[in-house]
């Protein structure tokens, strides 16, 4: 019954499409990453960028060194840092939509994202000694942990969650996180507080290959945990007593989404800072798309974050050249009149019905 439901309703792509359309948006990942590679203060030819790549991959010697240094190591971290970023954050949406049964909940709506830019801020403008020695990452972990916690508790009434109360428990546990971190920015150097904003905003300027190693880490561990879930999460979103009727641990289920999901947008956060909202479109645009059976929501949602953030960081690199803004304004920007129409939709649907 869980599966039928899932494969309910109008989408573009089904059965066997649906590996063609992964294919289609690889490719897409590989020629927005050299065009952004390519972009920049100074365009470079997108030949220059395959020779330089080539030249690494192969282990061969740059033919250019001035190119090489601007490719491989200012922009091609950069850009790997936002696949991986706009990834994260895709599936960690698909997470908390299925954790909550609600199309609504991402981590920049349920608050998660300013619970963990509270963790990251702390760490930063106090040092490694914050939070025990843990690290931004650990930092951020922990508070978005706790946020999504408490939104959770704040949104039952009788052991039941309560769709009504879920989105104005996260608007208002987030604003509370946005008034300590901006409590703790008040505290930090004038100096530094400059770079701390545009970081808050959404930044991968100054990415380095170091940064790659963690967020592509805990992507991979979560979409080895999440991807053979997909029936348990169909039959999540058909409701509490169908997924427990079809054997799954509902209890168990839950806990592990809410760790994925904190744990994903944690990692986001401390490399990339607050992006809000992709974790509310893509993984909508990718049920239109497919339907929403997580089987193909899952793969889906993940290439097509990715290639969403990567082009939304050509955006902000080239809108106001020789300016580089944050990339939360263009996220944002999108997300809110997305997020309006979402709940224009569902008063529709449910007047009707």
């Amino acid at each position: 019954m869980a599966e039928a439901r899932a494969g309910r309703g109008p989408h573009l792509v089904s059965g066997r499409a649906t590996g063609l359309l992964l294919a289609v948006l690889a490719a897409a990942l590989v020629l927005v990453s050299v065009a952004a590679v390519s972009i920049g203060s100074v365009n470079l030819p997108v030949g220059a960028v395959w020779r330089v790549v080539g030249a690494h991959l192969t282990g061969s010697a740059s033919p250019d060194p001035l190119r090489d240094q601007v490719i491989w190591d200012l922009r091609a971290p950069r850009v790997l840092v936002a696949a991986l970023a706009g990834a994260g954050l895709s599936v960690a949406g698909v997470a908390f939509q299925a954790l909550v049964r609600n199309p609504l909940a991402d981590p920049y709506i349920l608050g998660v994202s300013s619970g963990a830019s509270l963790g990251a801020v702390l760490v930063v403008s106090s040092g490694a000694t914050a939070f025990g020695g843990l690290g931004v990452t650990g930092a951020a972990f922990t508070t978005a942990l706790l946020t999504v916690v408490a939104v959770y508790v704040l949104a039952q009434r009788g052991g039941r969650l309560l769709d009504s109360r879920l989105v104005l428990a996260g608007v208002a546990i987030g604003y509370l996180c946005t008034a300590a971190t901006s409590y703790v920015q008040l505290q930090v150097n004038p100096t530094e507080l400059h770079g701390l904003m545009f970081w808050l905003m959404g930044s991968v300027a100054g990415a380095t290959w170091p940064d790659l190693g963690l967020p592509a880490a805990v992507i991979a561990v979560c979409a080895a945990f999440l991807l053979p879930q997909g029936r348990n999460l169909n039959a999540l979103m058909a409701g509490e007593d169908a997924a427990a009727g079809l054997g799954t641990s509902v209890r168990t289920l839950r806990i592990a989404l809410l760790v994925v999901g904190s744990l994903l947008t944690a990692t986001a956060v401390s490399v990339v800072g607050g992006i809000g909202f992709v974790g509310l479109m893509v993984p909508h645009a990718t049920r239109f798309a497919v339907g929403a059976d997580h089987r193909r929501v899952l793969p889906v949602a993940t290439l097509l974050g990715a290639v969403f953030l990567v082009a939304v960081d050509i955006a902000a690199r080239t809108a106001d050249r020789p300016n580089e803004l944050p990339i939360g304004i263009f996220t944002t920007g999108l997300g809110v009149p997305f997020f309006l129409w979402l709940l224009r939709r569902r008063a529709s649907a449910g007047s009707e019905g």
